[in-house]
């Protein structure tokens, strides 16, 4: 596969880790490193786990099953993560501070990570399908959905500056969007 094929595909991939990364940070006044690094690690590993998923099940039976629904899963975990940080956006407006309101920990993290990499479990089954080898197109979309995500943590507290108060309402509404998005593109 095309070097550059590879990095437009591993960009247009990378875009919902980037966007939730922001919208996560958006509502912290601090992302410490760990928090940061764990966010990005994690969004890396499963956007590079999925094409490999999906590639593997391509050569299976299982692509009728999966891909009639792999977007209502994206927008439902979407929609109920964006829905908790415009609840929270109305509560008493404290930054996050404690573990759990934290979305780089726990399930949360697992939800997400899952959400953002759905669309990449679609290009493993396209791959597939093309007969196209997996293992670097996938360490490449792990890659730059890793540092994207750092790119969009690090950019994210600029915003929560400029906006204020309601970031995480900010926050909430960007992740039903790409949730959203994800149903239009689909259907």
């Amino acid at each position: 596969m095309n070097f550059f094929l590879v990095i437009a595909v591993a960009l247009a991939l990378a875009m919902d880790a980037f966007a939730v990364s922001v919208g996560i940070s958006l509502n912290s006044e601090t992302i410490t490193k760990r928090q940061t690094l764990r966010l990005a690690s994690h969004f890396g590993l499963f956007q590079f786990m999925m094409p490999l998923i999906g590639w593997y099940a391509g050569q299976n039976i299982l692509v009728r099953y999966i891909e009639p629904f792999d977007h209502w899963v994206a927008f439902g975990l979407l929609a109920v993560i964006g829905g908790k940080m415009i609840y929270e956006s109305f509560k008493s407006g404290k930054k996050i501070k404690d573990a759990e309101a934290d979305p780089t920990k726990g399930a949360s993290l697992l939800v997400l990570s899952v959400a953002t990499s759905i669309d990449a479990l679609a290009v493993g089954l396209s791959l597939a399908a093309l007969q196209v080898a997996i293992w670097y197109p996938a360490v490449v979309i792990g890659l730059v959905a890793f540092f994207m995500t750092v790119l969009g943590v690090n950019i994210g507290p600029l915003f929560g500056r400029i906006i204020g108060k309601r970031a995480e309402l900010l926050g909430g509404l960007t992740l039903i969007l790409i949730g959203v998005k994800t149903l239009l593109d689909h259907l």
